[in-house]
């Protein structure tokens, strides 16, 4: 129901912006409840294009489902259909090109009529609603707008990199410094001195990539124990609740009370956020990364990144006085949504969205709400106010069930 003029919007669809995994499973979900959607977006796109071949998924197999609004598409179902090999128990590592392939197959099984076009504007207009624009020029007045945007714009690279990080010549390969989310590939590093900067499964796994790729490189860390791997599926303990994550106390609550952990004060959210479900490798890369030769300096803070030699290489200089050089800087520092980079957002609709705190994350409701009426966000962009189970693919079943109730609720279902 529109609450300025109590007029219900069934003739205008729900837009869902993003075709990775929470908006494909949002607009599913949606699409069962009787609400009418239109997805926009490239299908799995930073799956395909911007993580190495040869990287394989953090989650178990079990945990890596799209949720769906009814039984049949599961990773399992995508498997027996495709004649692809099965991934079904927690020792199965599942590769991100299987997965990306499972995510095209769930949009062409529930989603067929996706709009492949990317949105460059989302209006208010004065009923309530929205116009949206895509860069084909098709103009849609929707009822209501869900954001899925990911990873895009989100990648963070410490301020220090941030002056070193222009990108020569177009591409990651010609760069100084990259993020993680940059390649697609990392052959182009081989036979270069490389320092990457983060210890958490992205850095970890890149490092090891790129080692095999043939290159040289070294892991930097801030904290003193920074290297750490989790625990193998059988040695978990077996006196705590199980979850998406292994088991302990912290890691149920985040997969299954995440409607709870956005009553916590912000200042507990982010210490909470860093420490449960903070940098840690998956238990299957450690032999590797013992077997890459991959170098480690942690217990330093990046203070400053200077080019050197011309422009050719780069010194980071580190607390404590210590200095690495390198070819290429591959900063594996996470991502954060900020409302700034929302681009296609007007600037009113983005004046009017309530961030969280010191956080530049929208801040949200029930249902995934924000603070503007009929603006709903889920994935990463929702990770600050549910808890850092929104950054993985297992978070879509906590959340697409219950945004697509809220959208369905504004409809009048």
């Amino acid at each position: 129901m529109d609450q300025k003029t109590g007029r219900k919007p069934q003739a205008r669809p729900a837009v869902v912006i993003g075709a990775g995994p929470y908006g494909l499973s949002a607009a599913a979900h949606l699409r069962q409840l009787g609400v009418p959607v239109r997805v926009f977006g490239d299908p799995m796109v930073s799956w395909r294009e911007n993580m190495p071949p040869g990287m394989l998924l953090k989650s178990t197999p079990a945990a890596s489902n799209i949720s769906a609004p009814r039984p049949g598409h599961t990773l399992l179902d995508y498997c027996v259909e495709s004649g692809e090999r099965r991934y079904e128990s927690d020792w199965d590592l599942v590769p991100v090109e299987t997965f990306a392939r499972y995510g095209e197959w769930f949009q062409r099984t529930l989603l067929p009529d996706l709009t492949r076009t990317r949105i460059v504007s989302v209006d208010p207009t004065p009923d309530g609603g929205f116009e949206v624009k895509a860069d084909s020029g098709e103009l849609v007045e929707a009822g209501a707008v869900v954001v899925a945007t990911g990873l895009a714009a989100s990648a963070r690279i410490p301020r220090p990199l941030a002056a070193a990080a222009a990108v020569d010549g177009g591409t990651a390969a010609g760069a100084l410094v990259s993020h993680s989310g940059d390649h697609g590939e990392l052959g182009h590093l081989a036979g270069r001195e490389v320092l990457v900067v983060g210890a958490g499964q992205s850095g970890l796994e890149t490092a090891v990539l790129a080692a095999e790729a043939g290159a040289s490189v070294r892991v930097v860390a801030r904290r003193a124990s920074a290297v750490g791997f989790g625990a193998p599926p059988d040695h978990q303990p077996r006196l705590r609740p199980d979850s998406p994550f292994g088991r302990a106390w912290s890691l149920h609550g985040f997969a299954y009370y995440a409607d709870a952990y956005r009553y916590l004060p912000a200042p507990v959210r982010s210490r909470l956020a860093h420490r449960v479900l903070g940098p840690l490798g998956a238990w299957w890369l450690r032999e590797r990364f013992m077997a890459s030769g991959v170098g480690v300096t942690q217990g330093h803070a990046l203070v400053r990144a200077d080019r050197v030699d011309g422009g050719s290489r780069i010194a980071l200089r580190l607390g404590g006085g210590r200095r690495l050089e390198a070819d290429h800087v591959v900063s594996a520092t996470g991502y954060r949504t900020d409302l700034g980079t929302l681009g296609f957002l007007s600037t009113e609709l983005r004046a009017r969205l309530t961030p969280t705190g010191r956080d530049t994350s929208p801040l949200l409701g029930p249902g995934f709400a924000s603070s503007v009426p009929g603006l709903y966000f889920t994935g990463l962009p929702a990770a600050a106010s549910y808890g850092p189970v929104m950054r993985f693919v297992v978070g879509t079943g906590f959340a697409s069930p219950r945004l697509a109730a809220a959208v369905a609720g504004r409809y009048g279902g």
